[in-house]
């Protein structure tokens, strides 16, 4: 209960702020383009909570439905106009500003993810450089010799200082061609390199969650190392000691820090055979997990801290306000482009449609980032922040983007379209965004 108060909690938070930003973009435009606000509302239906404020009397309201938002300008082509409003409704201002107070929504959008990653470079962004760990045999990553504690320079023509470049550069070069080309540097400080070739294979890698699997190779992380004994528990009155290595619990092979503590947590009150490293010599130790009780239920426990020493592949990124203003934008900048050579294969079927994310996951994820901190949710809105503004501006005719296309075809043409090919329109557009909604629903449910 805990866990789905907080996902929706987050995500009602992540929404509402989100919106308020698109519809503000929309709203301030509109005051500057000499246009009449009727309305300006935070969610849908029955407004909760509504002031009256201004000269036009226009009404802020928070409403029921915290699933979006409006501006309601005041328009002709709903009503008669009064004689002091007149020349101030949205269809009697010119076009092209018009054009500006759709674009305005989507655009506020990107200054919002613009913001958010200044506030995020300015603080300090954890990093950790990509480095491979364990192979699988056989696999595209064996086949194309990598081997674990290779350090990822780069891929392709893209220098790769952390794991998020690394893997939108793996990802965009599976969807170009099916050629992963890197520049690798071996422990000994060799560099090489080498090209993982997945061919056609590319739809499925880019599912979610199945890159690595995929691909065969997953990210180094630190060894199962002993840190600290606590005193009384199941450790200390074995032959343990800060600095062994465990590399087994029971025959269940262990490789790093997370997988000990994953599979003693999964054996509350077992006799277990821990098999050890102390220096280079293998030793063997029996020990008894004990059974503690969390919130969670019960957990096995041996009485150990492992370390998470990432040695040198660790470090703080954190610019001046003035560098975090160029990398805010750049990467604001390359985050929208990707987004939009993924849409793009989607729809060719070179992406998999799996990627599209509806309410439940968009609200798993809000929950699990503003659980790890404020910077991660800060990361998740400015994430969102970027994939919304991309949305609004697709050329379908119920989004920003469609009434883009129909402004741009009335100053072409000089007057506004039929009202029989803009309800055509408007229809088309509601059955794109439902069959949108239930590929999106779909992939929630079944993932």
């Amino acid at each position: 209960m805990g866990d789905l108060l907080t996902n929706l909690l987050a995500f009602i938070v992540a929404i509402s702020v989100l919106v308020a930003v698109h519809e503000y973009g929309h709203y301030i435009v509109g005051r500057w383009a000499g246009m009449k606000v009727l309305r300006f509302s935070i969610g849908f239906g029955k407004p909760l909570l509504t002031w009256v404020r201004g000269n036009d009397r226009t009404e802020y309201c928070l409403s029921a439905i915290p699933l979006g938002g409006y501006v309601r300008f005041l328009d002709g082509r709903e009503g008669p106009v009064s004689p002091e409003d007149a020349g101030r409704a949205f269809d009697q201002r010119p076009i092209v500003a018009r054009i500006a107070v759709l674009l305005a929504g989507p655009a506020f959008n990107f200054l919002f993810a613009i913001l958010a990653y200044w506030v995020i470079f300015t603080s300090g962004v954890p990093t950790l450089l990509p480095a491979v760990g364990d192979v699988a045999p056989g696999s595209y990553a064996a086949r194309a010799g990598l081997k674990s504690g290779d350090r990822i320079l780069a891929v392709g023509d893209a220098a790769t200082a952390d794991w998020e470049t690394a893997l939108v550069a793996m990802l965009d070069r599976i969807i170009s061609d099916g050629d992963v080309p890197l520049t690798l540097q071996s422990d000994a400080g060799v560099q090489r390199s080498a090209t993982i070739v997945v061919g056609s294979d590319a739809a499925r890698l880019t599912e979610p969650g199945m890159l690595f699997e995929g691909l065969g190779f997953v990210p180094w992380q630190p060894p199962a190392v002993i840190a600290a004994i606590a005193p009384g528990g199941a450790a200390s009155a074995v032959d343990l000691i800060a600095g062994d290595r465990v590399v087994s619990v029971d025959g269940s092979a262990i490789r790093t820090a997370d997988d000990l503590i994953r599979e003693v947590s999964a054996r509350p009150g077992e006799a277990v055979v821990l098999k050890y490293y102390r220096g280079d010599e293998l030793r063997t130790v029996d020990i008894t997990i004990r059974a503690e009780p969390e919130e969670q239920g019960v957990i096995g426990r041996i009485g150990v801290t492992v370390s998470h020493d990432y040695g040198d592949l660790a470090y703080l990124r954190k610019y001046g306000p003035l560098d975090s203003v160029r990398e805010s934008i750049g990467k604001t900048w390359s985050t929208m482009t990707f987004t939009v050579r993924m849409l793009g294969r989607m729809v060719t079927g070179d992406v998999s449609i799996k990627n599209i994310s509806g309410p439940i996951k968009i609200a798993q994820y809000a929950g699990d980032s503003a659980e790890r901190g404020g910077r991660e949710f800060l990361t998740f809105l400015a994430l969102v922040s970027i994939s919304l503004g991309i949305l609004n501006l697709l050329p379908v005719p119920v989004l920003d983007g469609g009434q883009i296309v129909f402004q741009t075809v009335e100053l072409l043409k000089g007057s506004p379209m039929s009202e029989r090919s803009q309800i055509i329109g408007q229809q088309f557009g509601i059955v794109a965004l439902i069959l949108l909604m239930s590929f999106a629903f779909y992939n929630d449910l079944m993932g």
